[in-house]
């Protein structure tokens, strides 16, 4: 009889707890975010020029290689793996947060330590949605405008001017809101609860969908909010992720203490 017992339970372990959050909650967590951003800037900075010249570089190729059609698609499928890139900046909130000073060695051997374990794991998640969106995306494109898809100069006209090209920006826009919507379900407390607690990753992100279904207004709410700053952001070249990603991060963290009990 012990002997099932020890067998079964580790089997039933306890999920973590969600708490239900509002509007005043993510205004909460976006001030403190803020507040985490102007305290240790030169974090912020560092993380958010990678992400920035990250896009700068995809982008680059794009137009290297005469694929201008990619331009927007790979400019929204880029935010995808946002919360990977802000692992650094859940680390300083989390140091922050217990009254701890981050140093550049702190955080990233917090990073280099947790990356051997689950949030390899996470990030692997992400990069394949990222992954799956271009495939979509590829797709679309080859079964409205043919397996040559659309000469470069042309797509303009041919994207808003044809019943071809106003099918697949409607198709398009419904099929990326269903994966950002998924993406952001799986991921939006997933990696700062690795980074905080012993969990797998199928834990975290189950975590993270029922944070979101417990709270569906909110979340929704925060989705919006993340969408709106990072276009804003990215319209200059993608230089306003210097200062968003951070405090977009930053609020995550914040976010994640107030859904996870």
């Amino acid at each position: 009889m012990s002997e099932d017992i020890r067998t079964t339970a580790p089997m039933l372990r306890k999920e973590p707890a969600i708490r239900r959050i509002g509007r005043s909650d993510i205004v909460d967590a976006l001030s403190a975010g803020l507040r985490d951003f102007q305290a240790y800037p030169a974090f912020g900075v560092f993380f958010g020029s990678v992400y920035s010249l990250g896009g700068v570089a995809i982008l680059a190729c794009a137009f290297l290689w005469d694929l201008l059609y990619l331009v927007y698609p790979l400019a929204a499928g880029f935010v995808l793996i946002g919360p990977f890139v802000a692992v650094g900046l859940y680390e300083v909130s989390r140091l922050r947060e217990q009254g701890r000073v981050p140093t550049l060695s702190g955080v990233f051997g917090a990073i280099w330590t947790q990356g051997a374990k689950e949030i390899s794991w996470m990030a692997f998640v992400t990069i394949f949605l990222f992954i799956i969106w271009m495939y979509q995306v590829r797709l679309l494109i080859a079964l409205f405008f043919g397996l040559h898809g659309m000469p470069a100069g042309a797509f303009p006209g041919v994207l808003f001017t044809t019943p071809e090209g106003l099918a697949f920006l409607t198709v398009g826009h419904v099929i990326g809101a269903v994966l950002a919507t998924v993406t952001f379900s799986l991921t939006v407390v997933s990696f700062p609860l690795l980074l905080d607690r012993e969990v797998d990753f199928i834990t975290a992100m189950i975590t993270s969908v029922r944070a979101v279904v417990s709270n569906p207004a909110a979340m929704l709410g925060w989705a919006l909010c993340i969408v709106l700053m990072l276009f804003t952001a990215a319209l200059p070249a993608f230089l306003g992720l210097v200062v968003v990603l951070p405090v977009l991060g930053h609020t995550t963290w914040h976010l994640y203490l107030k859904l996870v009990a």
